[in-house]
């Protein structure tokens, strides 16, 4: 209608972001899918595929227009109709962004990447439509044909930044790369809450894909405990956690029964066993946590 490639850009933007979402969908069925006896870990990792291949056609729309773009400012093409483009980008600009806003809280609330990335698409679909209508208002107001073309190729490049950045999160999912912000959160609740008799924690992981959460970590108790009791400080351990984040956490919880350089780290006030003093309490953070061995005071 109008001619303008930078409104032929946002309209390809826009068709790749339905294919995504279609992609998305589908995921999400896939994603919700139980465990069995093919998949023990569950289907939640198809997300972290789904957001990659939407990545993957985004990036792919973003050279396209950045290809045209750069033709069509050496030869600027003949605009006309400019008035109702206007009207048209930003009624699908508002609706992208009422849509976008309610995928993105339902993908938090949810815990969702697939919801989260699309919902983040239609965003960024709304903020080009807008800067596209921005565009198209000032070749109405200044008579230069080129500002089209210079918004189409920053808007190609505005768009390939995004789908690298997509592809890059789903890619870390993949490959179970450790989501320190989680992690933090797991550990301030495991100190907000501690037993005196979990003595020490190390070898912490967390790992999240779909609804599931996966939690290996090793436990150190008292050795003198029977299997029954170190099974209740693990259940003890499970639960708090489980009371924070849901029952849709998995464990693997290895129990280490303490040595003797535990004594001046252990807050254990009734222990016979005891071989020194206690010293100093050990905040668990997230450095001393990953270590893959027992703490002791240096």
């Amino acid at each position: 209608m109008t001619h303008s490639l930078s409104v032929l850009s946002d309209a390809l933007e826009s068709i790749v972001n339905v294919l995504a979402g279609l992609i998305g969908l589908y995921s999400l069925y896939v994603a919700s899918k139980p465990k069995d006896k093919d998949h023990p870990y569950g289907h939640g990792k198809a997300e972290f595929i789904s957001a990659a291949f939407e990545g993957s056609l985004i990036i792919t729309a973003g050279f396209i227009i950045l290809y045209e773009s750069i033709i069509t400012f050496f030869e600027p093409s003949t605009l006309h109709g400019l008035d109702n483009g206007i009207w048209i980008l930003l009624s699908t600009a508002v609706l992208n962004m009422a849509a976008g806003l309610g995928a993105k809280a339902i993908g938090k609330k949810n815990k969702s990447l697939a919801l989260s990335s699309s919902g983040q698409h239609l965003l960024i679909d709304s903020y080009t439509t807008f800067a596209v209508a921005i565009g198209i208002g000032l070749v109405i107001y200044t008579g230069y044909k080129t500002i089209d073309a210079i918004i189409a190729i920053g808007m190609g490049l505005w768009i390939i930044y995004n789908g690298y950045k997509i592809i890059r999160e789903s890619l870390a999912g993949i490959m179970d790369e450790a989501d320190l912000a989680l992690l933090e959160e797991v550990i301030a609740e495991i100190n907000l809450s501690r037993n005196e008799k979990w003595i020490d924690l190390h070898n912490l992981r967390v790992i999240k894909y779909g609804a599931l959460m996966h939690i290996d970590c090793h436990l150190t108790v008292p050795w003198y405990f029977n299997v029954n009791e170190a099974h209740a400080l693990v259940d003890d351990f499970t639960g708090l956690i489980k009371n924070k984040f849901g029952d849709s956490v998995e464990f693997f919880v290895h129990t280490d029964g303490c040595m003797t350089f535990s004594c001046p780290i252990c807050t254990i006030e009734a222990c016979e066993k005891r071989k020194s003093p206690f010293e100093k309490k050990l905040n668990w953070n997230v450095e001393n946590v990953l270590s893959d061995s027992k703490h002791q005071l240096a």
